[in-house]
């Protein structure tokens, strides 16, 4: 942990991608003019970069004109809650050799839909935070 502040914790970086890594459901924040548009996708997480997969339609056209996009997972069970958020670019992948790992990668479609354009999202900063659980603890009475 870089930062303890009580109960709320900053994660490393690595500790990020530990939770991206061990999840594959997320959301995609894309920016075009004065839209702003999230989505849910399902994605895998190669300790790198972020793969997901689509198909034609406005989320692969907002990625074509603004490729800056902000990527965010989060979750959390009885004794934590944690985050993970991640900014940087996206392009579908186009070179053969890039399509033929990624379709050898473990990602797959989760509804039964075609999505055949692979995206890969390459961090420039990433960010998350990790919290413990509880009661509201009583206000100072001064």
């Amino acid at each position: 942990m870089e930062h303890d502040e009580g109960p709320v914790h900053t994660l490393t970086e690595a500790e990020c991608w530990d939770f991206l890594t061990a999840n594959s459901l997320g959301r995609i924040a894309t920016h075009v003019h004065d839209v702003v548009d999230i989505v849910p996708v399902n994605f895998y997480a190669d300790g790198s970069s972020i793969l997901f997969r689509t198909a034609p339609g406005s989320k692969l056209l907002e990625l074509t004109i603004n490729d800056n996009v902000a990527f965010e997972i989060d979750g959390y069970d009885d004794q934590m809650g944690w985050g993970v958020v991640v900014k940087g670019t996206a392009h579908a992948l186009d070179k053969q050799s890039d399509i033929a790992a990624a379709e050898a990668s473990p990602l797959h479609p989760w509804i039964p839909t075609l999505k055949q354009v692979y995206v890969r999202i390459t961090p420039t900063h990433i960010t998350g935070m990790r919290f413990e659980r509880g009661p509201e603890p009583e206000p100072d009475p001064y």
